[in-house]
């Protein structure tokens, strides 16, 4: 049996239950339209819309009330001709294009730099580049469009590297693969500064003859070891031709450093390992690459030295400042050289940093005088009693 108070509380529990479920309908029943879609007809109609109220973007602007997404914006000032943002915006904040965007923040410094006065004087920064892929060694051969390419980007990268009034000197070796690397090098890095909106001096690209090739004395005289193919393949087949008299000294050594190549093994460490009468030996490529820098770091203090030349002795170079060979450079690849004030006199330029291949170097910048000159003569003073 039921009693009255039971039957009380029943209509009091069902009073209470229809009560809570009027008000849970009252706030779960939409009848507004979605957000979105309330926001397309506020823009259709130009009314306000009275779930909307005006709101402000990150910048301070409204477009009827209601934010306008930044993509949007950007797409629909370029449509009109407007400019994106202030002239004083940076790049890196104001570029369209993502890649373009990844770059320019990318060339933002981010070092932790020493103050001015605790850091030593960079006199010179140098970049010994070896040549893009060539079209053959048999001849004095250009660069293959994938070596111009090389050349190019190499150019763009610097140009990501340097900054506002900057002077980037370019010079070269008088081969064609050479020269127009460094050609290609220039265009890129014109083309670089162009995108990221940057200012420097250009010196433009010149032969050195500090940075030549190392050297082959032929019966004609002294040439590079390319020039000299020719003659050695001419003469080398009417000798295996004929099999008459025994074969010239030279063209022996010719034979075993172009053999050597053929054969898929490393000519330039036959040259830089193996005593060669006929061959420029490698200290002396690495004497005038020396004193090619320091002229030109003379001529022009304070730019940086972008060099395009040849791998034998750019390999040679990095074996003399770190005392082991790390290796043959890839085309486009290079050795850097930091020249640095003295500790006591700023325009002495007597240390350096040699760097290669993740190995740095901190080595003295020789005195050329100094260097004995290796004369068959022997005609070489000594050292200066006074140096000592």
């Amino acid at each position: 049996m039921t009693s009255a108070k039971d039957q009380n509380n029943s209509n009091s529990d069902n009073g209470s239950s229809d009560s809570d479920a009027a008000d849970r309908a009252a706030t779960t029943d939409r009848f507004n339209a979605p957000m979105y879609l309330a926001r397309y007809r506020q823009k259709q109609t130009g009314t306000a819309s009275p779930i909307l109220s005006p709101t402000l973007n990150g910048k301070g602007e409204t477009e009827n009330g209601v934010d306008t997404a930044l993509y949007l914006k950007r797409f629909r000032q370029r449509s009109t001709g407007g400019a994106t943002e202030a002239p004083t915006t940076p790049l890196w904040q104001r570029a369209d294009l993502g890649t373009q965007q990844a770059l320019t923040e990318d060339n933002r410094n981010k070092e932790i730099s020493p103050p001015s006065n605790a850091a030593r004087q960079l006199l010179n920064d140098v970049y010994l580049i070896r040549h893009g892929e060539t079209q053959g060694y048999s001849t004095d051969s250009g660069l293959t469009p994938q070596g111009a390419w090389q050349a190019h980007s190499y150019g763009r990268t610097l140009s990501r590297r340097i900054k506002n009034g900057e002077t980037v000197v370019f010079r070269h070796a008088a081969t064609n693969r050479a020269r127009e690397t460094a050609e290609q090098i220039h265009r890129g890095l014109i083309d670089g500064l162009v995108q990221y909106e940057k200012e420097i001096t250009i010196v433009e690209p010149e032969p050195a003859n500090e940075f030549r090739n190392f050297q082959f004395v032929a019966p004609d005289g002294l040439k590079d070891v390319t020039a000299a193919f020719r003659q050695y393949h001419a003469l080398l087949e009417g000798h295996e031709r004929t099999a008459a008299g025994d074969r010239p000294l030279w063209l022996v050594e010719m034979d075993r450093f172009w053999r050597t190549q053929q054969g898929g093994g490393d000519p330039i460490q036959h040259w830089l390992t193996v005593p060669l009468m006929h061959f420029e030996p490698p200290s002396m490529t690495v004497r005038r690459f020396w004193a090619g820098i320091v002229r030109l770091s003379g001529e022009f203090p304070g730019a940086r030295l972008a060099i395009a030349t040849h791998s034998g002795c750019i390999r040679a170079f990095a074996v003399s400042a770190l005392g082991y060979d790390p290796g043959e450079p890839y085309n486009t690849e290079h050795v850097r050289v930091k020249l640095l004030s003295d500790l006591e006199e700023t325009t002495g330029g007597h240390d350096a940093m040699v760097t290669y291949r993740n190995r740095v170097q901190e080595i003295k910048v020789p005195d050329i005088a100094q260097l004995p000159t290796w004369s068959v003569n022997d005609d070489w003073s000594g050292f200066d009693s006074e140096a000592q």
